[in-house]
């Protein structure tokens, strides 16, 4: 590089850092389920992991009470509003619920920004899949608008900001995995949390095991799904379990001779046997992460939490059976399960180093041969959790 070169080169970095002074920026990652279906909202312990797969997000301030909103994935769907209206929206506008969520969470809380801004949301995060790209964009959103008002949150505090909003304004009745996995990852560790008394630990992932993310393409549209029908159902078994045992705190906390011992609805019944045996896969699964026991083991849970959640739990699908049945035939295949809320989206295989590509692409074709289109194939890796970054730091580095 010549002396020209290189004033012209220092010129454009300077006038860049000009431009971007009052400019804040987060990214946040996806996260995968690993274990722990629908045990979050029933007080249960979870496992799930950040991946290398993001929301960022970047905030300048302006001088006004105005709020603009652009997101890449919906492209032509600017949301203009101002701080004082922020209004929930339908349709093509949906997804602006999100950040208005956190802003009106900010503001109950008095950490939102002293004036309007524009917010702008990029991701390299597959949608719709269960990855949860909702609560990237919470926790990507919150922690730029914190910057703008000068406030820090510990990331206990973040995940549950973030978890009100989604429940309080967007109207999922969620729990916190989505937001505490992505909140707390470390890179090469799982996420471990405590439902009931909102706790978080980090455990290291077996070595040489890796994460292959198969979407199904079936929508994953949680708020229009069945899940809350989920929720309500969990609700009203823990009422009846209730009746006989006041003193049972959640639904994960329920036991087997509780259930066989009170006359539950059939439908009711086998929600509750799901999570009791959801509970128990959990705890062993932990046990043996803790020990460094042999991940094959830890992969039989897994194939057995898939097969509930499709008999007892219903919320799988053909698409998502055939997918964990064919990785369940292939060599290096550890274990599967469908991974998120369910009723469509993505199924995870956790693998050794002996699945590759090729295998990937074996089982995608059989998918295509069966029902007629391609699942798209993600492979990930566990990473660092939600964190504020250099504006001038590009989005998908």
């Amino acid at each position: 590089m010549d002396e020209d070169d290189a004033m012209e080169k220092a010129t454009s970095i300077a006038e860049l850092k000009k431009f971007f002074k009052d400019f804040t920026a987060a990214e946040a990652p996806g996260r995968i389920e690993f274990l722990g279906n629908h045990l979050d909202y029933n007080g249960g312990r979870v496992v799930g992991t950040a991946i290398d797969a993001i929301v960022c997000a970047l905030a300048k301030p302006l001088d006004n009470n105005k709020v603009r909103l652009f997101s890449e994935t919906f492209e032509d769907a600017v949301i203009e509003s101002t701080l004082e209206r922020l209004d929930r929206k339908e349709g093509r506008e949906f997804w602006a619920n999100y950040p208005i969520g956190i802003l009106k969470v900010l503001q109950m809380e008095g950490l939102a920004p002293p004036s309007g801004f524009e917010l702008i949301l990029t991701t390299d995060l597959p949608q719709s899949a269960g990855l949860s790209s909702s609560a990237a964009v919470e926790l990507a959103t919150a922690l730029a608008l914190l910057q703008l008002g000068n406030h820090n949150l510990k990331k206990d505090e973040l995940a549950r900001l973030c978890r009100k909003a989604e429940n309080e304004f967007v109207g999922l009745p969620c729990g916190i995995l989505d937001q505490g996995v992505s909140a707390h990852g470390e890179k090469d560790h799982l996420v471990i949390i405590d439902c009931s008394k909102e706790h978080f630990e980090t455990v290291p992932m077996p070595k040489q095991t890796e994460f292959w993310i198969f979407d199904s393409g079936i929508k994953h549209d949680l708020v229009d799904s069945l899940y809350k029908t989920r929720h309500r159902e969990c609700l009203d078994a823990l009422d009846c379990l209730r009746k006989n045992h006041p003193e049972l705190p959640f639904l994960a906390a329920a036991t087997i001779p509780m259930l066989d011992s009170k006359q539950l609805p059939g439908k009711l019944k086998r929600r509750t046997r799901h999570v009791i045996e959801e509970t128990a896969r959990v705890d062993k699964a932990v046990k043996l992460l803790r020990s460094g026991g042999a991940p094959h083991e830890i992969g039989t849970l897994l194939f057995e939490s898939h097969e509930s959640s499709k008999a007892l739990f219903e919320n799988s699908m053909h698409e998502l059976d055939f997918l964990v049945e064919s990785l369940g035939t292939c060599h290096g295949v550890l274990g599967a399960r469908l991974t998120g809320g369910g009723f469509g989206g993505a199924v995870m295989g956790w693998t050794t180093k002996q699945f590759s590509k090729s295998s990937a692409e074996k089982v995608a074709d059989s998918y295509k041969e069966k029902f007629g289109y391609s699942p798209k194939v993600h492979n990930f890796k566990a990473s660092d959790g939600a964190r504020a970054i250099d504006p001038l730091k590009k989005p998908m580095d």
